[in-house]
C-alpha cells in the first residue's frame, strides 16, 4: 500500500463527496447576514465570525486513528496534547491568538484509568497553548464505538486589522519552516498499515520502538507565532497537516519553490517500505510542521524569533509560477 489512497484514505474522492455539504454548509451564511458572528466568508483553516473590530475564529479536529497506536500499547497520556495541536495551529494560520477549546470523547464503555491519562493530556495541551478548556460532552456508545474517538472544537479572536489571509503574498517573499516533532497526527492510517504488520509496535527503528514514534505528540506553535506576530510583518501562515506540503496552496495563488530537509526518522521508514517521493510530500509534514511566509527584509528577524522556540530554517521562496517545486528531491505538487 505505498499511497494514502490504498492504505484506505482517498483525498480525492472524499473532497467530492463533501462538496454537497460544503454547498449547503454555505447556504446557511444567510441565517446570520446582518447579526453580530455574521460568517465571514474570509480565512483558511479556521471560519472566522464577524464580531465588528474582532473576528471570532473557530475550527474543530481530531486525534485521527492515532488513537488506534494508543489503544495497541495502552499508552494514553499524549493523545489530549495532539487534539489540542490539530486545533490550535489551525487558528494561528488566520492570525488568531487561540482562547478556549471544548472537547467530545465517545468511547464503547467508561474506563477511569483512561480517562485520566486523556485528562493529562488535555492539560499538558492546553498549558502549552495558553488556553482554557470550557466544556466538553462524552458519549458512551457501545453500539457505536469500537474503542474511543477524541475531537474538539476550539475558538480563537483576531483583531479585524491583523487578520492574515495570505492576500499579501507576493514572489519573492521568503518561506521559513519550523520543524515538526515527528509525524503528528496525519498520515498514520498509511503509517500503520505499511508498518506495523511488517515490523510490529516494539520494533526498534534508530533507537526508538515504532509506537514511540507513531505517538510522539504533535508539536504546538502558539507560544513561537504569536511572538512573531508581535515583531514582524507576516503575510501568510500554514499548519502543515493532512495533505502535507498542498496545504500552502490554501495561502495563494503564487507557487512555492522550497529545498525541504533530509527525510529521516519515522519519514525515512515509510519511504523505503516503498512510498514514492510525491507520495510522501503530499501526505505527510516531512519534518516541517508549521510555515511562515514573510518579506525578504523581515527573514533574519523572523528566523531569530523562531529559534528561541524550535527549530526553524529557511526552505525557499514565493513564486510566479503556480505549483509547489522540491527542488531538491525533483518534486513537484
Amino acid at each position: 500500500m505505498p499511497t494514502y489512497a490504498q492504505a484506505g484514505v482517498d483525498d480525492e474522492k472524499t473532497a467530492r463527496a463533501l462538496g454537497g455539504i460544503i454547498d449547503l454548509a454555505k447556504a446557511t451564511f444567510e441565517f446570520r447576514r446582518g447579526k453580530p458572528g455574521e460568517p465571514s466568508g474570509i480565512g483558511h483553516y479556521s471560519a472566522l465570525l464577524d464580531f465588528g473590530s474582532f473576528y471570532l475564529a473557530m475550527t474543530t479536529d481530531g486525534v485521527g486513528t492515532k488513537v488506534l497506536v494508543a489503544e495497541a500499547v495502552g499508552k494514553f497520556d499524549t493523545i489530549g496534547i495532539d487534539m489540542i495541536a490539530m486545533n490550535v495551529n489551525d487558528l494561528l494560520c488566520v492570525g488568531a491568538e487561540p482562547v478556549a477549546l471544548v472537547d467530545y470523547l465517545a468511547v464503547k464503555e467508561p474506563n477511569e484509568k483512561v480517562f485520566g491519562e486523556i485528562g493529562k493530556g488535555l492539560h499538558e495541551g492546553a498549558r502549552h497553548a495558553g488556553i482554557a478548556i470550557v466544556g466538553g460532552e462524552t458519549a458512551v456508545m457501545p453500539d457505536l464505538i469500537n474503542g474511543f474517538d477524541l475531537a474538539g472544537t476550539a475558538i480563537g479572536v483576531v483583531d479585524r486589522e491583523k487578520v492574515i489571509t495570505g492576500e499579501k503574498i507576493r514572489p519573492g517573499d521568503a518561506v521559513i519552516g519550523i520543524a515538526s516533532s515527528g509525524i503528528h497526527s496525519n498520515g498514520l492510517t498509511l503509517a500503520r498499515k505499511l508498518l506495523i504488520p511488517k515490523y510490529g509496535l516494539d520494533y526498534e527503528y534508530e533507537g526508538r520502538k515504532l509506537w514511540e514514534w507513531l505517538l510522539e505528540p504533535t508539536r504546538i506553535y502558539v507560544k513561537a507565532v504569536l511572538e512573531l506576530l508581535e515583531s514582524v510583518e507576516v503575510h501568510g501562515l500554514a499548519h502543515i497537516t493532512g495533505g502535507g506540503l498542498t496545504n500552502l496552496k490554501r495561502l495563494t495563488g503564487y507557487g512555492f519553490r522550497l529545498k525541504m530537509p533530509p527525510i529521516e526518522g519515522i519519514f525515512r521508514l515509510i519511504h523505503e517500505n516503498g512510498v514514492p517521493l510525491e507520495e510522501m510530500f503530499r501526505v505527510f509534514n516531512m519534518r516541517v510542521g508549521f510555515v511562515v511566509v514573510v518579506p525578504q527584509g523581515e527573514k533574519e528577524a523572523a528566523l531569530e524569533i523562531l529559534n528561541k522556540h524550535f527549530k526553524s530554517f529557511e526552505l525557499g521562496t514565493v513564486g510566479e509560477e503556480r505549483g509547489i517545486i522540491v527542488e531538491n528531491y525533483r518534486v513537484r505538487l
